[in-house]
């Protein structure tokens, strides 16, 4: 009987294990062929890879039939096999000439055009040289500049002060959300001290849902407004999620990432800004912009992995406002290789009572009709 009980226990922990394995892409689409055994939310990054590096949109390189049927998708044609045969390409260069470390991407030959430019530009060459995004942890160019924690400081007394910031343990939100060239949608957010968070966007479909409990998060959509209806977050997406929760209560950033860099500066929108650097896998940055003036953070730029390169995300933090004396931004830009979306809040009622069920697994959404 003994025996008996620790072999079920065994196979009720292996069964356990295997539901918790994220969902694969070859077993969420059909006709995957290279890029097998990645979850689906990496497969997803990379296609905003390509799509991002070619500057073509997903049927571009699909069908036309696509954009409206999931399943079309997975139709070959011309332009996926030639995809499939860059992959290989890139993948021979990097093993070969690079000891396997990814120095060669999709974007490093076609940067946003579908046939790499193979001469010389002279605007691009004399031209003023454009702004990069730091991918890398790198330190101050002077050794006068802040350091992170004076910035991080200054930003806690500029939206409130210590005390302030301490006691707004939850909120709960109203708004609209606008995705790239689509129509507003009524939203609400709810969040919970110290990084718990869920977003709910009320779509004429259904409602598409993206929590983060703590620890691990999802997305859940309807069918029409996504190839996969309830997706598992991993990797970089699931520490980004970490990440744009702890943002929401301040005192947790400092918290929230590790090996930070003093200030560098840096300019948005004419704005002058002092970025500050830390990571929180070790990794890859997390660059964080405070306006120079008032202290308030302004933006910041987070990467994910995919097998073909680092996916950056931009997030804009705009019209502050005081919600329980604490200032919060009322608007919300996100910016990623194959998006964008806007969110603005009507409304902010602070310290309310919040149900743990907001923040569980969301249940598989279905089709409204």
């Amino acid at each position: 009987m003994k025996l008996v009980t620790i072999v079920a226990g065994l196979l009720m922990v292996a069964v356990a294990n295997a539901q918790e394995k994220p969902m694969l892409a070859e077993q969420a689409f059909k006709n995957v062929r290279v890029l097998k055994g990645i979850p689906v939310d990496q497969f997803m990054a990379t296609m905003g890879f390509f799509s991002a590096s070619l500057g073509e949109t997903c049927t571009d390189c699909h069908s036309a039939e696509s954009g409206g049927n999931w399943d079309k998708y997975a139709d070959d044609n011309p332009r996926k096999e030639t995809a499939r045969r860059m992959l290989g390409m890139m993948n021979a260069i990097n093993k070969t000439y690079f000891g396997g470390r990814r120095e060669i991407t999709c974007y490093s030959c076609h940067r946003g055009v579908e046939r790499p430019d193979v001469t010389p530009n002279l605007a691009d060459l004399y031209g003023p040289p454009p702004s990069k995004e730091p991918d890398e942890l790198r330190e101050p160019t002077s050794s006068k500049a802040p350091s992170a924690d004076l910035i991080l400081d200054r930003y806690i007394q500029a939206i409130g002060g210590v005390d302030r910031v301490a006691k707004l343990t939850s909120f709960a939100a109203k708004g609209t959300y606008q995705g790239y060239q689509d129509e507003k949608y009524p939203m609400d957010v709810f969040a919970k001290a110290p990084n718990q968070l869920s977003t709910v966007i009320h779509t004429a479909a259904g409602d598409s849902t993206t929590t983060y409990n703590g620890s691990a998060g999802w997305i859940a959509g309807p069918a029409t407004e996504r190839p996969v209806a309830l997706l598992e977050l991993t990797g970089g997406d699931l520490e980004g999620a970490r990440l744009d929760a702890a943002v929401w209560f301040p005192a947790q950033i400092k918290l929230a990432l590790t090996q930070w860099r003093g200030a560098s500066s840096a300019i948005i929108d004419g704005r002058d800004v002092q970025m500050i650097q830390g990571t929180g896998d070790g990794r890859y940055p997390v660059n964080l912009y405070f306006d120079s003036k008032s202290g308030l953070l302004a933006r910041v730029v987070r990467y994910t992995e995919s097998p073909v390169g680092l996916n950056p995300t931009q997030i804009d933090y705009a019209d502050y406002r005081e919600v329980a004396g604490v200032r919060m931004p009322y608007r919300v830009t996100v910016t990623w290789l194959d998006g964008k979306s806007i969110t603005e809040f009507s409304e902010i009622q602070p310290n309310v009572a919040i149900e743990a069920e907001r923040f569980a697994k969301p249940p598989r959404p279905a089709l409204n009709k």
